[in-house]
């Protein structure tokens, strides 16, 4: 986050991008259809709707979250969507992923980084920090507990409640 703000033009929005992708779990095509009517700054709560027949949900926003949305509302005031263009469009799926690959590469990390990355950190964050699997699989809007499994399967955490002697 901290390069993609410090890169090109639209620093804020990108950052803004990618902790809402991870702190979300949304996949790239969920996070540019973001609009501000999704958003209530006041209550800090982000009504998200799930692709492919995920179940739709309502997340808490916290305080990073709400200021950097904040900030992205003052800078980008015309459109109905979070994430916008220089034309006051929605950004495109293409789009997301550059920057995303971009700032991976600018922060020089050994490997080249995809949106869908930050969906699964979310998944892996959240099983290793001790969450219940239905609660990560209704976050994550899985259908199926399949989805979700994978992430409490290499938790290091799993099994130390187990014994308490």
């Amino acid at each position: 986050m901290q390069t993609a703000k410090g890169e090109g033009r639209h620093g804020q929005r990108d950052a803004t991008l990618i902790l809402l992708m991870y702190r979300h779990g949304l996949r790239v095509s969920e996070a540019i259809a973001l609009r501000w009517d999704q958003v209530d700054l006041k209550q800090g709560v982000l009504h998200v709707n799930r692709l492919k027949q995920g179940t739709p949900s309502t997340h808490p926003l916290r305080g990073p979250e709400l200021r950097s949305l904040r900030q992205l509302k003052r800078e980008y005031t015309d459109s109905p969507y979070l994430f916008q263009t220089e034309r006051k469009e929605p950004m495109t799926d293409r789009t997301a992923r550059n920057i995303i690959a971009r700032a991976g590469a600018v922060a020089g990390l050994p490997f080249s980084v995809h949106p869908h990355m930050l969906r699964h950190a979310t998944g892996y964050y959240l099983a290793a920090s001790g969450q219940d699997t239905r609660a990560i699989q209704a976050y994550l809007g899985h259908k199926n507990i399949q989805h979700t499994v994978r992430y409490t399967e290499l938790s290091p955490g799993r099994f130390k409640e187990f014994w308490t002697d």
